[in-house]
C-alpha cells in the first residue's frame, strides 16, 4: 500500500487478494479502499436478486433492489444524497451503460461488479481516478471462514458471522402476524443492519432502504440518526420496517420507531424487558420478529 488508513502509517496486503478481484482501471488501491471492498462483497452477498449498495467507511449508505439495475441504484441512492461521494458501490449484476450514466453523475472512489459491459466501461475509464474493480468470484466464495483482529498481546480469531437462512415467519412474537410486505421489508433491513456497525437501526421497506443509524454508543440514537436521515432525504417511514442488530433493552427504542411510521420491527431479542418490549409492540399493533441471532459488528 502507498500507505495504511492515514499517510502517517505504512500498510501492506498479504495474501490472494488478486485471485478474487481484478483492477480493471484506475490509481492504485488504497489500505481503506479494501477494507471497503471486503465490506461491499459482505454485504452484497447477502442478496439474490439485482442489488446495488453505496458504502462509505464500510457502512452502507443505501441499499435498493428491482429487476431494473436504474432502479435499484436510484433506490440506494435516495437513501442518502450526501454521504456517498467519494464512496464505494457494489452490484451483483454486470453494469450495463444506463446505471453507468447514473453512477457518473457522483464521485466514487470504487466500482465492484462481476462484469462491465463494453459501453459502462469506456464510460467509467474517462474518470482517472475512479477504481474499477471486477469480482472474480461468486461474493459469498469470498468470504474467508474466520475473522482475524490483532489486539494489545495478541490474535482475536472468531468464525465468520454466517447463518442458516431462517424462516422468519415462525419466528413472530407479537399477536399481530406481519403482512406479506411487512415480512418482506423486514427480511431486507434484517439483511442490512447485520452490515452494519453497532449500535445499528435500518428502517426498510421490502426492496430499499429508508434510513440508516450506524455506529452509535446508544441504540436509540442510532434510531434517531435514522429517521432523521429518512427526514433529510424526503423519505417517509410510513409502513416501514425496522431493524435492531441487538434487542431492544427497554420498549423506548420501539416505541420511538412506531412514532416514526415503523408497523413491524425485527430483531435478536433476549433481553430481561423482552415481554415489556412485545407488550409495546401490541399496544401499537405492531407486528414483531425475534431471529435469536445477534449481528453486533465492532
Amino acid at each position: 500500500m502507498r500507505y495504511g488508513e492515514n499517510p502517517h502509517q505504512s500498510g501492506a496486503l498479504y495474501g490472494d487478494f488478486d485471485r478474487h478481484f481484478q483492477k480493471l482501471h484506475g490509481k492504485e488501491l488504497s489500505f481503506n479502499n479494501i477494507l471497503d471492498i471486503s465490506a461491499a462483497t459482505n454485504l452484497i452477498a447477502e442478496f439474490s436478486e439485482p442489488t446495488v449498495a453505496i458504502l462509505k467507511h464500510t457502512n452502507p449508505c443505501g441499499v435498493g433492489s428491482d429487476p431494473d439495475l436504474r432502479e435499484a441504484w436510484e433506490k440506494a441512492f435516495a437513501t442518502d444524497k450526501q454521504a456517498p461521494f467519494g464512496g464505494v458501490i457494489v452490484c451483483n449484476r454486470p453494469i450495463d451503460e444506463s446505471l453507468a450514466k447514473a453512477i457518473s453523475e457522483i464521485f466514487s472512489e470504487v466500482i465492484i461488479a462481476p462484469q462491465f459491459e463494453a459501453e459502462a466501461r469506456t464510460l467509467f475509464q474517462k474518470k482517472k481516478n475512479l477504481r474499477l474493480i471486477r469480482a472474480l468470484t461468486p461474493p459469498t466464495a469470498d468470504q474467508p471462514p474466520q475473522d482475524i483482529r490483532s489486539v494489545t498481546g495478541g490474535l482475536l480469531v472468531q468464525d465468520k458471522d454466517s447463518s442458516e437462512p431462517v424462516d422468519f415467519a415462525m419466528k413472530v412474537v407479537s399477536a399481530r402476524q406481519p403482512t406479506q410486505q411487512e415480512l418482506s421489508a423486514m427480511t431486507f433491513g434484517w439483511q442490512v443492519v447485520k452490515n452494519v456497525k453497532s449500535n445499528a437501526i435500518v428502517y426498510a421497506a421490502s426492496d430499499r432502504t429508508l434510513g440508516i443509524g450506524a455506529g452509535q454508543m446508544s441504540r436509540v440514537d442510532a434510531s434517531r440518526i435514522a429517521v432523521w436521515k429518512a427526514n433529510e432525504a424526503g423519505l417517509s417511514l410510513n409502513g416501514s420496517a425496522v431493524a435492531s442488530d441487538a434487542f431492544f433493552p427497554f420498549p423506548d427504542g420501539l416505541l420511538a420507531a412506531a412514532d416514526a411510521g415503523a408497523t413491524c420491527a425485527i430483531q435478536p431479542g433476549g433481553s430481561v424487558r423482552d415481554e415489556e418490549v412485545i407488550a409495546a409492540a401490541n399496544d401499537r399493533d405492531m407486528a414483531m420478529i425475534f431471529t435469536g441471532a445477534r449481528h453486533f459488528r465492532h
